[in-house]
């Protein structure tokens, strides 16, 4: 028998018991427990804001290239597991995609943009050398020859070829070869530095432990 109106029962059955804490949190009542890395995103883009990047570790501004295409993952774990990965913040902006989606949670998109970072990186260093005097930015001729070759799986040989002024013309990869061996042919440097007018070159020959070898010959000028 109901008693409609009541105050001892509900007119609709349940309607007086109290909600469940499940009930009350679908309700918006309750927010769920905070996450540990909710605001390290934003705290860490502050840092390089404020500090410039020499304040944030290698895996922390690996972390802020990972923000961008994995937006709601704590991606400190897969920065520090890539540093370790390959050993350091340069051997992972020059590791092949395939290896780098090697590591979990790294997928097609991070690899693709970590490419990007790096492709950035040696077209901006190129553009530090080229129609400059090499000879007066040697280190910035260093910088741009390791990063453009010195973590390739496999030895090449690079030639930048230069003008009267010391000036970048071209510079050309004359050959790739096995990990530990690459041909060099010195009839076909010297025809294509005629090609180019080139009065003198850099030879640039990598390792792929890391490590650069470069020789510059000014015989052609002579």
């Amino acid at each position: 028998m109901t008693h409609s109106g009541s105050d001892d029962e509900p007119d609709f059955p349940g309607l007086g018991e109290a909600p469940s804490p499940r009930t009350t949190a679908a309700a918006g009542h309750a927010k769920p427990a905070p996450k540990h890395h909710d605001g390290h995103r934003d705290r860490l883009r502050e840092r390089f804001s404020d500090a410039g990047a020499t304040a944030l570790a290698d895996y922390e501004l690996l972390e802020l290239i990972l923000f961008r295409t994995i937006p709601r993952r704590d991606v400190k774990p897969i920065a520090k597991a890539l540093i370790a990965r390959f050993g350091s913040l340069a051997e992972v902006l020059n590791a092949p995609p395939r290896r780098l989606m090697e590591v979990p949670g790294v997928k097609d998109a991070v690899a693709l943009d970590i490419a990007i970072v790096a492709a950035v990186n040696q077209r901006a260093m190129r553009s530090a050398v080229k129609s400059r005097e090499v000879l007066s930015s040697w280190a910035a001729v260093l910088d741009y020859c390791k990063a453009a070759m010195a973590y390739e799986t496999r030895e090449q040989f690079r030639i930048l070829f230069l003008d009267r002024k010391n000036a970048l013309i071209a510079d050309e990869v004359q050959g790739t070869g096995t990990v530990d061996h690459t041909p060099v042919y010195p009839r076909e440097v010297v025809k294509r530095a005629l090609e180019l007018s080139a009065t003198a070159i850099i030879l640039v020959h990598n390792h792929p432990t890391g490590s650069i070898s470069v020789t510059q010959d000014n015989a052609l000028s002579n």
